[in-house]
């Protein structure tokens, strides 16, 4: 049967997974080196997605735990911007319908930027909510960058429009909130409501830091971030500080 099809029919009907099992398989022994080549890029497509499905599960094991204790609400909770010289500490707050489903998935900093944005998108669609804590450089410099964080991380939760019932939090706990929590090491790879905070976190960073290098080109915030590349460190020598630089961190500090 599968001899009498073009190659481009297969193809159509792999990719739309319109071929039965019957036909698959007379697929398989079809002599065309042409079909051979679209069966092998279908079972690699197979391949991806058996994985990213096993990845998401091993992910889902925190949120797992929680809703077997009755938790229903499960917030994620990451931030993104502690070490930069300049811009603000973002963290964000997310919580995930029980049924979601976003292949792919892991940890901000592991992904492309054009990945970060698709999921960034998914995660918006599909999320029960979502919100943002955002703490500037000037405040980062009054109380500290691990107070910053704290506070960015306690602002995001507070400006949730559903209230959680349990937090899922990367690396930190937090003191003094009303709520069960996990503090997960790593945990931007090992839950996916965390994932989900960090990537929220990241683009929302990203892209405030992109509004800064349209505002000071010099330094290069486009491509750092804020960081203290080599580049960056040399604009602030030639060009000196911005508003937006945190005054409490070296080299920046004056001693």
């Amino acid at each position: 049967m599968g001899n009498k099809q073009s190659i481009a029919v297969i193809k159509a009907m792999l990719n739309e997974g319109a071929a039965t099992a019957e036909e698959i398989n007379s697929f398989k022994t079809d002599p065309r080196k042409g079909v051979q080549t679209v069966v092998k890029q279908y079972d690699q497509k197979l391949a991806k997605e058996a994985a990213l499905s096993k990845q998401f599960d091993q992910m889902m094991a925190y949120e797992r735990k929680n809703y077997q204790l009755g938790k229903k609400r499960i917030a994620g909770i990451d931030e993104v911007g502690r070490g930069p010289l300049a811009g603000p500490v973002v963290a964000a707050a997310v919580i995930l319908p029980e049924d979601i489903y976003l292949p792919g998935i892991n940890d901000s900093k592991q992904m492309s930027k054009s990945m970060r944005e698709t999921l960034c998108d998914q995660i918006k669609e599909h999320a029960i909510c979502y919100s943002i804590g955002i703490i500037d450089n000037n405040e980062i410099d009054r109380i500290n960058i691990y107070q910053a964080t704290i506070r960015a991380m306690k602002q995001a939760i507070s400006k949730l429009s559903t209230i959680p019932d349990h937090l899922l939090i990367d690396a930190m706990p937090l003191p003094n909130m009303p709520y069960t929590m996990d503090s997960i090491i790593k945990g931007d790879e090992k839950s996916i409501s965390i994932a989900a905070a960090s990537i929220l976190a990241k683009v929302t960073r990203d892209k405030m830091m992109l509004d800064l290098h349209n505002e000071f080109p010099n330094y290069f915030f486009n491509k750092n971030q804020g960081y203290g590349t080599k580049d960056h460190i040399k604009a602030i020598k030639a060009y000196g500080i911005t508003p937006f630089h945190r005054q409490s961190f070296a080299p920046i500090k004056r001693k």
